[in-house]
């Protein structure tokens, strides 16, 4: 077996290793030089060829494999050179798959995703059912699905989540149980429409068979959309008692074949919002499903505590709680994050511009957020598209009682993350809540949304 991977991050440097261990020979090229990139390359060991600085498309032609990292987009030049030639690549969780020996739980969606993931694992944990979580859920909280594939025991199931760009990739893929959190509007800076991310996101359902598994969102039209004609059984979650998994009366209620199982108190579900208790529905009936028992999934949602960088508490002064939710980086986590407090909200929006429509946050934020503060790349353009929704929705009269549909303050902050947060402090009253929701990605300041997170959790823990 000859393998050739695109990208020496971290799906990258797991499917070479992966490849090594099954005796494969591996090539390894990127375009990039630096340091951290070099020091990933020569860490790979003897008998992997590494190539820096260039990918070599003629030595890849003749690879059995080709398993490109779902950093490289398709319109890159070594992917559009390999096409011309008509040599197909695949992802890495795809290539890992190949060599997993468990059965599979396959995890989309656009927003919830890597919650639900981590949240099935833990469940199945603590049902006594071996399982191991990874793919694309990044942060160093999980590895990635080649690393998953090498490792010496067994467990019963893998839980992977799967991106639509790692889904782009797929051909044999097949998971036992697949899973979809929600379907909106994601990744417009990548793909031509939304038609076409949509698409990525429908390759989960490439090989489904009468034996598949499937849990969907009750209501989400696109989801329902996309599976329409898909073979297997189909388990849903969110609203109505006619669904699999339900809240009703203020608790999580799974309904498997006609078998009622109250599981939880919603106020004894540990993690904050609303959407949080959909993405609990969800890991509870896919673990279900997957053989956890209802004492075990009980436990695991009492348990269960806040990922970093989604909608986590970091900070509460002075009346004031400060929450990092960085992990928002499109518009319907922000509107999410919004419908999910009770508080008033300081809302800080922005980073880089995905060409996402901000107007469609201009509803989850009246009567909820007091101010909004635009920053960033796309600071500007969020404050003229709000201001615009706002005024054309408003309702005068109440507006300038201060009604419970009061519009917020909108205002920009020019400079860094550091000056956005001096703002926001100095705007508090006590109450609120200084939400960092940014519904972009955050390469225009940051390498990611962890290092976002990171410092803006760094800023709101600091003695001022």
């Amino acid at each position: 077996m000859s393998v050739a991977v695109i990208g020496l991050g971290v799906s990258g440097v797991a499917a070479a290793r992966l490849a090594a261990e099954k005796g494969g020979e591996v090539y390894v090229s990127d375009s990039r030089t630096e340091d951290a990139v070099a020091t990933r390359g020569a860490d790979l060991g003897d008998g992997i060829e590494v190539d820096l600085g260039r990918h070599d498309i003629e030595r890849m032609v003749d690879a059995d494999f080709v398993v490109a990292s779902p950093g490289i987009l398709p319109s890159s030049p070594v992917l559009q050179g390999l096409k011309r030639r008509g040599v197909k690549w695949i992802s890495e969780p795809e290539f890992a798959s190949r060599f997993l020996d468990a059965s599979l739980i396959g995890i989309t969606g656009t927003n919830g995703k890597t919650t639900t993931t981590l949240l099935v694992n833990h469940l199945l944990h603590a049902s006594g059912v071996t399982s191991a979580a990874g793919g694309n859920v990044g942060g160093g909280l999980a590895p990635a699905a080649s690393d998953l594939a090498r490792l010496k025991e067994r467990p019963e199931w893998v839980v992977l989540e799967m991106s639509s760009f790692q889904l782009s990739g797929v051909e044999t893929f097949h998971p036992d149980i697949g899973v979809i959190t929600n379907l909106s509007a994601d990744h417009l800076d990548r793909y031509r429409s939304i038609d076409e991310y949509y698409s990525d996101k429908s390759k989960l359902f490439e090989n489904a068979t009468e034996q598949s598994v499937w849990v969907f969102p009750a209501d989400d039209d696109e989801v329902r959309r996309l599976s329409d004609g898909v073979p297997g059984r189909r388990y849903t979650f969110g609203c109505g008692t006619d669904s699999s998994a339900f809240l009703s009366e203020g608790q999580l209620i799974l309904n498997l074949e006609g078998d009622i199982e109250p599981v939880l108190q919603r106020d004894e579900l540990p993690l904050i919002g609303a959407h949080n208790v959909t993405n609990a529905l969800a890991a509870a009936l896919t673990a279900r499903l997957a053989g956890a028992g209802s004492g075990g999934v009980m436990a695991g949602l009492g348990s269960a505590r806040a990922l970093p960088h989604r909608l986590e508490p970091v900070a509460d002064r002075a009346g004031v709680l400060w929450i990092n939710d960085s992990k928002a980086t499109n518009v319907a986590a922000t509107r999410s994050a919004l419908s999910s407090l009770d508080r008033s909200v300081i809302l800080l929006l922005g980073g880089k511009d995905k060409g996402e429509d901000f107007a469609q946050l201009a509803e989850a934020m009246r009567g909820r957020a007091r101010i909004v503060v635009g920053y960033g790349a796309a600071g500007s353009r969020a404050i003229n598209e709000l201001s615009e929704a706002l005024r054309v929705g408003s309702n005068e009269e109440e507006e300038s009682i201060g009604g419970p549909r009061a519009s917020p303050s909108l205002r920009l902050v020019e400079g860094s993350l550091e000056d956005v947060v001096v703002s926001a402090r100095n705007w508090a009253e006590s109450g609120d809540v200084v939400l960092l929701s940014p519904a972009c990605s955050s390469f225009d300041m940051y390498e990611n949304y962890e290092h976002r997170g990171q410092h803006f959790t760094l800023l709101a823990r600091a003695e001022v």
